[in-house]
């Protein structure tokens, strides 16, 4: 079973925004106070980049290339992540994938996470 599942890619106009949604099952259903959760991007022939990320406490990160113009929220009840992003460039064409991890520091960085959904894409047009 995936622990986690992400939707709400799809194709937009530079300018546009959507909102990616993660929904957690399995063992993080059940922990789903305690964990860390992060959105990441990975384009064709680049490294996965750290978007947002949240912890349990509420208190966010943000990659710099995002800052102002996404927004990252967790809906504990739910067990459900969310990333609005808003003003979306070609630039910001990826697969988006949502992370979760215990406790740990970089909170950005992918190497961190042991839980990951399978992507959903987001495509920018200019």
């Amino acid at each position: 079973q995936v622990p986690l599942v992400e939707s709400g890619g799809g194709s937009v106009q530079a300018g546009g925004s959507l909102r990616l949604s993660c929904v957690a099952s399995g063992s993080i259903y059940y922990t789903y106070g305690s964990v860390y959760m992060a959105w990441f991007r990975q384009a064709p022939w680049k490294e996965r980049e750290g978007v947002a990320g949240v912890a349990r406490d509420g208190s966010t990160s943000y990659g710099d290339s995002v800052k102002g113009r996404f927004t990252i929220s967790k809906d504990n009840a739910k067990r459900t992540l969310y990333l609005q992003m808003n003003s979306l460039k070609p630039e910001d064409t990826a697969m988006y994938y949502c992370a979760a991890k215990y406790g740990g520091s970089r909170p950005l960085d992918p190497r961190m996470y042991k839980y990951w959904g399978q992507g959903t894409q987001v495509t920018v047009s200019s």
